[in-house]
């Protein structure tokens, strides 16, 4: 398997890099946020710390669900819940807390990678005429492409990566504006509005009271 490992510590990141190694997986090591978000295309998982000295790591996590499917792997210290949740909702498909042993590790890995491969999802999502484009961040509409602004787009990719199924206000705050406890709820409105506007499609993105959205279905 081809291992980004995102690990500023150097002592850990070499231990990590020497055992992954031993049982047979490609690694390439970077300590930074930035250079995680320019690599992570060329591998099969990204294991993902983060304390990183440029970027939070929750940060780094976020900007990837918005242009990549890439299973994540989240090792880091820190362990309280709020920690935990934030970096399963903004789409971890683990979490370990250090220090962890080798065996789990490698066990946690191969369970994340059968299950991205049994249920690796299409990267563009058709709801009736409507075709969202995740990594070229694209949307056609009856052919003809939407002007999105940015986080217009980012709402739009949240739900499509979940098309027929009911989201969260404060998982979309979450995975749009990075945390929901400090995002103002207006501001979603208005983007959301926008969005449903611009696209012109009436009941194509579904209000579900005291919840959330949800997209086509």
């Amino acid at each position: 398997m081809r291992v980004l490992l995102v690990e500023d510590d150097d002592g850990v990141a070499d231990a990590l890099v020497e055992a992954l190694r031993d049982h047979g997986h490609r690694v390439l090591r970077v300590s930074r946020g930035t250079d995680a978000l320019l690599s992570h295309r060329d591998h099969d998982l990204v294991l993902l710390d983060l304390g990183l000295p440029d970027v939070d790591g929750l940060d780094v996590l976020r900007k990837l669900r918005l242009v990549a499917s890439s299973p994540v792997l989240v090792l880091t210290a820190r362990g309280d819940e709020r920690s935990v949740v934030r970096g399963l909702r903004l789409g971890a498909d683990d979490y370990l807390v250090k220090p962890v042993r080798l065996g789990e590790l490698l066990a946690r890995m191969d369970a994340v990678a059968r299950r991205t491969a049994v249920t690796s999802t299409t990267e563009h999502v058709h709801v009736s005429d409507v075709e969202i484009d995740l990594p070229g961040r694209r949307v056609l509409v009856a052919g003809a492409e939407a002007k999105l602004t940015a986080k217009e787009f980012a709402i739009l990719a949240a739900l499509a990566s979940r098309a027929g199924t009911a989201v969260s206000r404060q998982q979309l705050m979450d995975e749009v504006w990075g945390d929901a406890y400090l995002a103002v709820s207006r501001s979603l409105d208005v983007h959301l509005a926008s969005l449903r506007v611009k696209l012109a499609r009436p009941g194509l993105i579904t209000t579900i009271r005291g919840f959330g959205y949800r997209l086509g279905g």
